[in-house]
């Protein structure tokens, strides 16, 4: 740039600021050449690899390449380097997993692995549960359906409450409120004598009469002492563990409305080997219990 048209060794473009000129120097050759040779490139690029968008996915290349196909490709090469340590996973006893360290330390790292990609969704990342959507906490020692490894490699293999499987564990609570079942004042005792089975209820006076409530239609899932039944998936009332809520608003809405939470099958979506894996992984998360005794 200069001020001084004098000592201007090349034309202008015309454009001018505060007195200052723009030169009209062309680029350099090497900086032209690059550029050239980079538009080849981008053509030939195009031309070889999956380039250019379609309505239905993209242009293939000339060069077949997919990274669809690569992923692939190294999918199949863990899979085949796992294949002999997977076939001891699905040939083992569950409960015989945990004796073999070599066995145990995979199925607990690969169990880690599918429970990040398909179960912290719902239970969380560090399994504790959400109270919020009823998702339970794999942490504690509570269980609906039952804590030892069968039980779990179970749950995970059919779910709960889907259409999708069979064999998925199956129980309904009925709505005593929105059925018509119970009255207001009933459901109102009721819930303050489950609130007395493991802490302190909203109104003491209803305890009484909510007790006979209990006995007469909560009783036979229960328990009469309240302590519930995994054959059907009734939760214990007495431990103060909340799937919904335990405060009187929400054992109001469950009693009410009652809870339907479905949990998918895996089987079919997951491998036996996974299955098993995420089961050892959950099962020795701190709330997994032994198998129980024949």
């Amino acid at each position: 740039m200069s001020t001084n048209k004098d000592d201007l060794d090349y034309e202008t473009t015309g454009h001018e600021w505060d007195g200052i000129q723009e030169y009209n120097k062309p680029m350099p050759r090497w900086w032209l050449w690059t550029f050239y040779v980079t538009i080849v490139w981008a053509i030939g690029y195009s031309i070889a690899y999956p380039a250019w968008p379609l309505i239905n996915g993209a242009t293939a290349g000339v060069l077949g390449y997919s990274t669809r196909a690569e992923v692939a490709k190294d999918i199949a090469a863990v899979d085949a380097a796992n294949a002999a340590i997977n076939a001891r996973l699905e040939e083992a006893e569950l409960t015989a997993i945990a004796e073999e360290p070599e066995l145990l330390t995979y199925a607990n790292n690969a169990g880690a692995a599918v429970f990040r990609t398909w179960c912290a969704q719902c239970h969380g990342s560090g399994a504790a549960g959400a109270q919020a959507g009823g998702y339970p906490n794999l942490l504690d020692d509570d269980w609906l359906w039952g804590g030892d490894i069968a039980a779990i490699h179970e749950t995970i293999s059919y779910g709960i409450r889907n259409e999708e499987n069979d064999n998925a564990r199956y129980s309904e609570m009925p709505a005593f409120g929105r059925d018509e079942l119970l009255e207001d004042e009933q459901i109102a005792q009721v819930v303050n004598y489950v609130m007395s089975l493991s802490g302190t209820p909203q109104d003491a006076s209803m305890v009484e009469a909510g007790a006979e409530v209990f006995e007469a239609e909560c009783a036979a899932c229960h328990g009469e002492d309240g302590t519930g039944d995994r054959f059907q998936g009734a939760p214990n009332l007495t431990d103060a563990i909340w799937l919904y809520g335990g405060s009187y608003e929400d054992l109001t809405e469950t009693v009410v409305n009652s809870r339907f939470g479905v949990m998918p099958a895996w089987e079919g979506r997951l491998s036996e080997a996974q299955i098993r894996a995420v089961a050892t992984y959950v099962h020795g998360l701190g709330g997994g219990e032994d198998a129980p005794a024949e």
